[in-house]
């Protein structure tokens, strides 16, 4: 049960970050509204989704 908390965590992380960064694209233009703001969320969102593909491919 202690292992599973992170994984949990990381899922929600992903999903709020990822629908933020969704939010700041502007597809019509291909550009960000803030774009710092912007790689801070891409960074951490590569972060939680390699800490997940890390703990699903060792889990098997």
């Amino acid at each position: 049960m202690k292992k599973e908390a992170p994984v949990f965590t990381m899922w929600i992380v992903v999903l709020i970050v990822g629908a933020a960064l969704y939010k700041q694209i502007d597809f019509k233009t291909m550009t960000v509204e803030k774009q710092g703001l912007s790689v801070i969320y891409a960074v951490t969102l590569i972060f939680a989704a390699v800490v997940l593909i890390r703990h699903y491919t060792r889990k098997n």
